[in-house]
């Protein structure tokens, strides 16, 4: 009876991700003037790093000043404690464990990517007139087989892997500096040569006589922890013949760590001067989240956990969003909000449909946005490492982690550290019945998997959270 239930709750939720898909094509009407989308996604950017969102360390003036003119979201969530599963999920609107690439978490070591035949947020967008471009970080596998051109992108200028040195854009003496699918040299530190592309870019938008998806994905405050002073530290991690040092697993402090965020600050405010500057303002979307939750030195408070973990500070995100005509500045919400919830809600408010076989797992949030409210659905992950399983209903979270299980109410124990299990059995049942018959539907965990190398001969920095070749 239970699993019985938890298929229907999964069914409502299906239903109201592919309500779109169901429609005549004639019934989704494709507005008079269609919005502009500037995605900014930051990297390993903890919950509480943004002092909107509470750091007092450090100040981010111009993140909060986008915070003050939008909507803050206080429970969003990504899709994936690690990156490249993240952006899967954001490429497709679908849960990334429909895709052998989604179970790579992160893409490391084997020859997997998004498969160019699937379509993307950028592929439907272009199908349908946008222009379309990437600059930043992309993760999504390599050429010749993988890159954002194979998957709906005019253009792309940034990184293919999962990140670089800020000056010499190398990783392990192996460059990955990128225009489209040239390699390319540059002088400077990568934050500041991605806020520039992306200036450059809108100026060449405004200029043209279409809409446009800009999908920003800079890699700070990812590792190495190098500030835009610290010239001297990358050539020192240049100079070390360890394998390992461009993960700098020994390295960085919160001051770096300050410096590098409050960066990343100053090229978002630059490029939204610019958008003002232009007049798009007046006609773009502007979100700014983060693919995971913090790291090392960031602050997750009252969360608990970090990038790597199914708790909350692993995998709830900062989230803004300024929608023209939809939000209304200084306002927040507690909606739970996903990464994957992104390409039904951009489609839609472009009057384009799901792509036929491919109906989103994720909703249209522009309700919220607007004030109102969305159906509660159940929010599901897993991680192969430490055998990892999560589901988020309402206020409750069922966890497992490390061959022990959990129950939480959020609202009252946003640290996780009450464990309800056996106060509230029936709803500790019912969560684990949701979250098995959820993964029924899901492809198996892959135990050639990268994440499942973390013992064998591969390595991991606990405290960084990435694999990487075990030293010899």
């Amino acid at each position: 009876m239970e699993l019985k239930q938890a298929r229907r709750t999964i069914l409502t939720g299906a239903m109201a991700a592919g309500a779109l898909a169901a429609l005549p094509k004639a019934a989704i009407a494709r507005p008079a003037s269609r919005p502009n989308f500037l995605f900014i996604m930051a990297d390993d950017l903890g919950w509480a790093d943004l002092s909107c969102y509470g750091q007092t360390y450090y100040r981010t003036p111009e993140i909060d000043r986008l915070a003050a003119s939008g909507m803050r979201f206080t429970q969003a969530y990504a899709n994936s404690a690690v990156c490249s599963a993240t952006r899967v999920a954001l490429m497709t609107g679908r849960y990334q464990y429909r895709l052998p690439v989604g179970l790579e978490e992160p893409l490391a070591l084997r020859p997997l990517g998004l498969p160019p035949e699937h379509p993307t947020i950028a592929s439907l967008l272009r199908d349908a007139g946008y222009s379309t471009s990437l600059i930043g970080k992309w993760h999504l596998g390599s050429l010749p087989d993988f890159g954002p051109l194979k998957s709906g992108y005019d253009d792309f200028w940034g990184i293919r892997g999962g990140g670089v040195d800020y000056f010499s854009h190398d990783i392990s003496h192996q460059h990955d500096l990128w225009d489209g699918d040239t390699s390319i040299e540059r002088t400077g530190y990568l934050t500041d040569l991605i806020g520039d592309r992306a200036i450059d870019t809108l100026e060449s938008k405004a200029k043209a006589d279409k809409p446009f998806l800009l999908s920003l994905h800079f890699t700070a405050p990812h590792w190495p922890w190098e500030g835009p002073t610290d010239e001297a530290v990358s050539r020192q991690l240049d100079a070390s013949s360890n394998p390992l040092a461009a993960f700098h697993a020994d390295g960085g402090s919160l001051d770096t760590f300050a410096e590098m965020v409050k960066r990343l600050d100053f090229q978002v405010g630059r490029i939204l001067a610019t958008l003002k500057r232009l007049k798009l303002d007046r006609n773009t979307v502007v979100v700014f989240t983060s693919d995971n939750g913090g790291e090392r030195f960031s602050n997750t408070w009252p969360l608990s956990g970090k990038k790597s973990e199914l708790l909350e500070g692993g995998i709830r995100v900062p989230c803004i969003v300024r929608w023209p005509g939809l939000t209304k500045p200084g306002t927040s919400s507690e909606a739970q909000i996903m990464s994957m919830d992104w390409l039904p809600t951009f489609i839609a408010a472009a009057g384009i449909g799901p792509a036929a076989g491919h109906t989103p797992d994720g909703l249209d949030v522009r309700a919220v946005l607007s004030g109102g409210r969305l159906p509660e659905r159940p929010l599901f992950w897993r991680y192969l490492f430490q055998k990892q399983e999560a589901v988020r209903l309402g206020d409750w979270k069922y966890l497992q982690i490390g061959g022990n299980r959990f129950l939480f109410n959020l609202r009252n124990d946003p640290m996780e550290r009450a464990n309800l299990k056996l106060r509230e059995p029936d709803k500790f049942r019912e969560l684990t019945s949701l979250w098995n018959a959820w993964n029924a539907t899901m492809l198996p965990l892959d135990p050639k998997a990268s994440t499942h190398g973390l013992t064998g001969d591969v390595w991991s920095d606990r405290n960084g959270g990435v694999a990487v070749p075990f030293p010899k």
